[in-house]
């Protein structure tokens, strides 16, 4: 079976449409699939549904699709530093769903492994908990939350194999993982793809069973906050 594709495009020829839900890795600015965002916006698909941690900045990451209007709903738990994506929810343009990112991250993963929904202490009390089903464990109150079962995945890797295997460094492996398992198709993207057998097995992160087509790619290395302190004098 053929996983790797010359680039974005091509790799997800055949997959997008109109009212997707699409599961994007990424955090901050950290292991955004930039590569397939920029594909997505250029095939002018519209009406979509993201489940990610944020949307990058306004003019990198999700937010270049806020930007065309291509976003229908975020599902998401940090606003953060995109003003666009502040604007539009403040003005009723843009579906908001805020989800405390570890349950964020656990919805993922429920997804990923068939479980439809858990529940969870985190929201109870809060509006997070408004409308959803309350039950009693050992005395204490959860509320329930669905996984999430998304119509495609993408996220950003360090390497691959032709098979699929990914590896994340360091704190790119954030968002990733959980959400490249809960799309019922997992595109990648990554900075290099090595020969089949050179990964050593106990580094892997994805096993290439969750990843149906990889891309290499040049990769913009952004920082979201530059924080800096004057060199002590001598």
């Amino acid at each position: 079976m053929k996983k790797v594709y010359a680039n974005a495009t091509e790799a997800l020829d055949g997959i997008l449409r109109d009212g997707m839900l699409i599961a994007a890795g990424g955090f901050g600015l950290c292991g955004i699939p930039e590569l397939l965002l920029q594909a997505i916006k250029e095939s002018g698909v519209k009406d979509l549904t993201f489940a990610s941690n944020n949307a990058g900045v306004d003019d990198f990451g999700i937010g270049i699709l806020l930007q065309t209007r291509q976003v229908k709903k975020m599902i998401s738990s940090y606003v953060g530093e995109n003003a666009e994506f502040m604007r539009q929810y403040l003005s009723g343009e843009l579906e908001l769903e805020f989800t405390p990112q570890g349950t964020l991250a656990e919805r993922m993963r429920a997804g990923g492994a068939g479980i439809p929904g858990f529940y969870t202490k985190t929201g109870v009390g809060t509006v997070i908990g408004e409308g959803k089903e309350h039950k009693q464990f050992n005395g204490e109150t959860y509320i329930l939350e669905e996984g999430i079962f998304a119509d495609l995945a993408i996220v950003k890797a360090w390497k691959a194999d032709d098979t699929g295997n990914l590896v994340f460094r360091k704190t790119a492996r954030n968002f990733n993982v959980p959400a490249a398992t809960c799309g019922k198709i997992c595109v990648a993207e990554v900075e290099e793809i090595v020969p089949r057998g050179s990964l050593d097995p106990d580094c892997i992160h994805l096993p290439g069973i969750y990843v149906h087509r990889v891309i290499q790619g040049q990769h913009e290395k952004r920082i979201e906050q530059r924080t800096t302190r004057k060199k002590e004098e001598a």
